[in-house]
């Protein structure tokens, strides 16, 4: 995907999160996020996207000097995401994707952020739309871009007590393209190739449901398992999803 396909996808899930939270209510629970309500999800996503916006529009070496917002009230709390998206839509767009500024990622540019924004808005518009009753899928080719995201930035974030993964997994997009091959590294990490090859185990399934299997939002029933079905399951569970 490129630079104005994550701000267009930003830009609509970013409003159908609002628009979902608003159908659920604000104290509705947020199966996805245990512990979370609907108004606790709305100023998650509130806060996620000031905190962005200063780094890129700062232009942020670090996050020294940073300052948290204030949560307001929750009769509030929908206008103030709507507001603070918007800002942040406006500064995304202004940036240069090139843009040098800091993030946790081996990729310091504006365009990382960019890329996370449309993914983290699009699992927290699925959360709530969730949490309102509904079931609408990531977009395809978003979600193609979130499997490659994950696999390339999250997937060696260990849990401390994770077991090895103990095989090679290849993940199959069905719907969009979308292939990749996970084999275990020297170091315990995984060695992450975009080929078709053969796997230990494989996990084939819709883009979306790929993505929300390995964000644990779903299960392994979603997709197909084929071969080593417990490398799959301990392929799934490795990672911290903090």
């Amino acid at each position: 995907m490129q630079h104005p396909s994550y701000l267009a996808a930003l830009a609509r899930d970013g409003a159908g999160f609002a628009d979902a939270c608003a159908s659920a209510g604000l104290g509705a629970p947020v199966p996805a996020c245990p512990g979370w309500s609907v108004a606790d999800l709305v100023w998650h996503m509130t806060e996620v996207h000031h905190f962005w916006r200063s780094i890129v529009g700062e232009q942020r070496q670090s996050t020294a000097g940073y300052v948290d917002p204030t949560r307001p009230t929750d009769d509030q709390l929908l206008s103030t995401y709507r507001a603070g998206f918007a800002d942040t839509v406006a500064v995304l767009s202004a940036a240069d994707p090139t843009q040098a500024n800091w993030t946790w990622s081996s990729d310091h540019t504006a365009g990382f952020v960019t890329r996370r924004m449309a993914q983290e808005t699009a699992m927290h518009r699925w959360d709530a739309d969730i949490a309102a009753g509904a079931s609408k899928p990531i977009d395809a080719e978003l979600a193609s871009d979130g499997v490659d995201e994950f696999l390339y930035y999250m997937l060696d974030d260990a849990l401390a007590d994770a077991p090895a993964v103990g095989g090679s997994v290849h993940l199959h997009c069905t719907d969009v393209d979308g292939e990749w091959m996970i084999r275990p590294g020297d170091d315990g990490g995984g060695v992450v190739t975009r080929e078709h090859a053969k796997g230990d185990s494989a996990l084939r399934g819709t883009a979306s449901d790929l993505l929300l299997v390995l964000w644990r939002r779903r299960d392994l029933t979603r997709v197909d398992v084929i071969g080593d079905a417990a490398a799959a399951a301990r392929f799934v569970a490795h990672t911290s999803l903090d």
